[in-house]
């Protein structure tokens, strides 16, 4: 996709995550944004793959792939969005840190905002992964049905949903250890452990090389 000024709003929010990511002086912006984008780009190369496919010699129907395109053009714009909310989150929960504490009242609306940050930090990612999970089932529905000319392409996009899917796993994780109540985070982890289960028999799981 090239620059443009036309590009949707997900697309604007997931460069400027981008850029905070580059920036060499930016301490707020991290790997679960990073993750996100990775997965972005996976999302985008899956789509340019299956574009490159369509009407090819000894390729599918083209009523294979449409769905799967737009599907991943789909995932791409969530996980570019997905990747600005990242950003945010960890900055709410920065501004939530630095709270006044001296009264009791300020304490308690301190311990709230921390509470609410860190929720939206975890759930962040979390829905991220999910969208990383379900890029991997795509490379697997696509596998032995595109283009060989894109093959290298088809591999760096299951190479980036993976460590896109292990990074925004390791920024739930992260975040777990600090949650409450514990309901909630067992909660959480345990939506985490079925996610990674869910994704484990597939041959772009995290568990195999593809």
């Amino acid at each position: 996709m090239s620059c443009r000024m036309d590009l949707p709003e997900p697309f604007r929010e997931g460069i400027e995550a981008l850029l905070k990511v580059l920036d060499p002086e930016e301490n707020s912006t991290g790997g679960g944004t990073a993750s996100a984008l990775a997965g972005a780009m996976a999302a985008a190369l899956l789509a340019m793959v299956g574009r490159l496919s369509q009407g090819r010699p000894g390729m599918a129907p083209e009523s294979f792939y449409k769905p799967l395109v737009m599907e991943a053009e789909v995932l791409a714009q969530e996980l570019m969005k997905g990747a600005w909310e990242d950003a945010a989150a960890f900055e709410l929960v920065m501004a939530a840190y630095r709270m006044p504490k001296k009264q009791e009242e300020e304490k308690e609306s301190r311990r709230q905002a921390i509470g609410k940050a860190l929720e939206k930090a975890t759930r962040v990612p979390l829905k991220n992964a999910r969208a990383c999970a379900r890029l991997l089932e795509l490379c697997e529905v696509l596998e032995g049905r595109f283009n060989p000319n894109a093959s290298s392409d088809f591999t760096c996009a299951t190479h980036l949903a993976q460590a896109a899917l292990k990074g925004c796993l390791e920024n739930v994780r992260i975040n777990l250890l600090h949650l409450k109540p514990y309901e909630l985070a067992e909660k959480i982890l345990r939506e985490t452990t079925e996610l990674e289960r869910r994704v484990a028999g597939s041959q772009f799981s995290t568990k195999k090389k593809c």
